[in-house]
């Protein structure tokens, strides 16, 4: 059945908008800029008068499997919100640019669970007031010190969005191995894994769309308390994914979301492909693909 998805003008309203931040960063239009680093005299736990967000790096600790503890501290202004990995239709999705750093081999984000926010007409995922991201440095050389470099461009919202341009660094010692209580508090606000909630038997279908594909997963959890919402992920970023529909049957949630390409055609998409994320009353389960997919 080849059904055309409504999704479309959407898709292309959204690449005009990412159009729009690239000419506002090339102006310096429209644009926050912050250049902070934890050497900085500035309060922790406060904006500048005038700024929508304070952005720094936590140097963290040394772990015993020889990887970095750090975290990423966006303190933002009343009001304004910052945006999930995969923030939702209005969202602008994080981006950090890491080739400044020395002796770092690799980098893994632990997001916290992250908040569905009310945008009007759509939901938007993110954080409001505090987000402290943990960050997992896996040095390059194990045992020495790595010096943390990154320019990041992310999306701040209040009545409208603007991207923020931060360039943040910092330290991180190797002898440094006293835990920073604040990251992990964020590391314990994490999503459970499918393991940890008990959830197996994740089954998908699909239906080819003239521009995409849709799918529908039925993912056995048990009620979160109040309003659930499904988060889906495509494991190719330049897939653009709708907010997802869901309902329930008994102990059954059941979401669907469309699924467009780049090239505005169905495409093949395999169980270990998708990914997500359920969000209510606080808590997040974190489910890695389809069991299987027809």
């Amino acid at each position: 059945m080849n059904v055309t998805s409504p999704w479309a003008a959407v898709v292309y309203i959204g690449c005009m908008i990412r159009t729009l931040l690239v000419i506002a960063l090339a102006t310096g239009t429209a644009t926050a800029t912050l250049a902070q680093s934890v050497g900085e005299s500035v309060a922790e736990d406060t904006v500048l008068a005038g700024e929508p967000a304070q952005v720094s790096l936590l140097p963290g600790w040394r772990m015993e499997n020889g990887n970095h503890m750090a975290a990423l501290r966006v303190v933002l202004a009343d009001g304004w919100k910052t945006y999930w990995r995969a923030p939702g239709e209005g969202g602008i999705p994080p981006d950090f640019d890491w080739s400044g750093s020395l002796n770092l081999e690799d980098v893994t984000f632990h997001w916290p669970v992250p908040e569905v926010i009310d945008a009007g007409d759509m939901e938007t995922i993110g954080y409001r007031h505090e987000l402290i991201l943990p960050i997992e440095i896996t040095p390059h050389a194990p045992g020495a010190d790595v010096e943390l470099s990154a320019d990041l461009l992310m999306g701040i919202c209040e009545h409208i969005c603007v991207p923020l341009e931060s360039a943040v660094s910092v330290d991180l010692p190797a002898t440094t191995t006293e835990a920073d209580p604040r990251i992990e508090r964020a590391l314990a606000n994490r999503p459970d894994t499918a393991e940890e909630a008990g959830i197996t038997d994740v089954s998908c279908t699909r239906e080819d769309l003239r521009d995409g594909v849709r799918v529908t997963a039925r993912l056995p959890v048990p009620l979160m308390g109040g309003p659930e919402a499904v988060v889906f992920e495509a494991a190719d970023p330049q897939v653009w994914v709708s907010e997802a529909m869901e309902h329930r049957e008994g102990g059954t949630l059941v979401a669907t979301a469309d699924l467009v390409p780049p090239t505005g055609r169905p495409f093949p998409v395999a169980g270990q492909d998708l990914r997500f994320t359920v969000l209510g009353a606080g808590r997040g389960i974190d489910i890695q693909g389809c069991d299987e997919i027809d």
